[in-house]
């Protein structure tokens, strides 16, 4: 059930981003089923990738993370959301980001902040 929830709020998160961010697109009719069908599909290669990929990046990256001071995580979750777009362009699935700055990477932070702040309301059970 947590699963399912974290999609969800993925999903919004990546709603949110495609709201304010030009060059991120959802390629169907907004707001229909195949709309949010494809936002559930790439949330859910968003969060495939964060948990593979992420880690091994960050683990080749973690000297260049320390000596920035943290700043270099917005790189690398931007590059997650373009490796998420590629993907789904791969698996045909209408979800594009155009560019990796400035499209990917305010995309990534809006898709970051959103999910924290919904991850506030999400309760763990501890």
């Amino acid at each position: 059930m947590r699963f399912i929830i974290r999609t969800l709020a993925a999903a919004v998160a990546l709603w949110v981003a495609i709201q304010f961010i030009d060059g991120i697109d959802v390629d169907a009719p907004t707001n229909s089923a195949r709309y949010w069908g494809v936002l559930l599909l790439v949330a859910l290669i968003f969060g495939i990738v964060n948990a593979i990929v992420k880690p091994i990046v960050k683990a080749l990256g973690c000297a260049v993370i320390v000596l920035t001071l943290g700043l270099f995580l917005l790189v690398i979750n931007a590059a997650m959301l373009y490796l998420t777009s590629w993907i789904a362009g791969e698996l045909d699935i209408p979800f594009h980001v155009d560019n990796f700055y400035p499209a990917a990477f305010w995309g990534a932070v809006i898709v970051s902040l959103v999910s924290w702040l919904l991850g506030l309301l999400i309760p763990d059970k501890d």
